[in-house]
């Protein structure tokens, strides 16, 4: 089975790149993040052209999740408990036996802002909501764009970053606390070039001078970790014409 998550930073505006990209990838399951389009507007006739069911849930101008697949989805949910949160982030479903939750993960804006203790909150509910998933779903992935750099080898200046918002101890303790249900890193567990990012500014050049951040990652249950054969940063969509500043990560499980 062969997975992805792509940021996508509008779908509507986005969309020949997603079907581009989804014609050679030839996935089995892209999780999307920032769809940016409410229900009523979702591209679903273009991309079930391409083959793919989708499951989604948008909202006007912010957020937005979706997950695409050859497989029809089950057990779709969108909110889970404990959370009263409109704005469209979560999106889980199984597929093929798969449990895969995508996460839009709230950015936090400043250290020590109402936002970044907003972040915390979310993602410690987030956390216990998947330990309930962990314990139903033994094959679990959980992916998205996480708004958090787990170490200082995924950022490209770690001294200018610092302790800064989407580097933060309290940020990455809570990302730990995710992988600590039983979730594997699976970008990690293969060697691979120094400075790899998923996400690049779109000011001062900040692709071309490969200034990133790793913050778009694919978390996976024992049982997928030990089936995973690749993980895989494909920085070609990045090259394209008016792209989205996030690249789609891309895992391979046998499975």
């Amino acid at each position: 089975m062969k997975i992805a998550t792509w940021n996508v930073n509008s779908l509507r505006v986005r969309l020949p790149h997603v079907l581009q990209w989804l014609e050679a990838a030839q996935l089995d399951v892209l999780a999307i993040q920032e769809t940016k389009t409410v229900d009523e507007q979702f591209p679903l006739a273009e991309l079930e052209a391409a083959g793919y069911n989708a499951v989604f849930a948008g909202q006007k101008t912010y957020n937005g999740v979706a997950i695409l697949s050859k497989s029809p989805a089950t057990e779709v949910i969108t909110d889970i408990p404990d959370l009263d949160d409109p704005q469209r982030r979560i999106l889980a479903a199984t597929i093929d036996g798969v449990r895969v939750v995508n996460l839009y993960v709230v950015n936090g804006a400043e250290v020590g802002s109402d936002k970044y203790a907003y972040k915390l909150d979310w993602l410690a509910k987030v956390t216990g909501w998947l330990q309930q998933q962990a314990a139903l779903y033994p094959s679990l992935v959980v992916l998205g764009d996480f708004n958090i750099a787990p170490e200082d080898r995924d950022v490209h200046d770690p001294v200018a970053w610092g302790e800064g918002i989407l580097c933060s101890p309290a940020e990455r303790g809570a990302l730990q606390a995710i992988q600590a249900l039983g979730l594997s890193d699976t970008f990690r567990q293969f060697t691979q070039p120094d400075k790899s990012f998923s996400w690049w500014d779109y000011r001062g050049g900040g692709f071309r001078r490969n200034h990133g951040l790793r913050i778009d990652l694919i978390l996976a249950s024992k049982p997928l970790a030990d089936a995973c054969q690749s993980c895989v940063i494909d920085r070609e969509p990045r090259t394209w014409e008016k792209p989205s500043d996030h690249t789609p990560v891309v895992a391979e499980f046998f499975v």
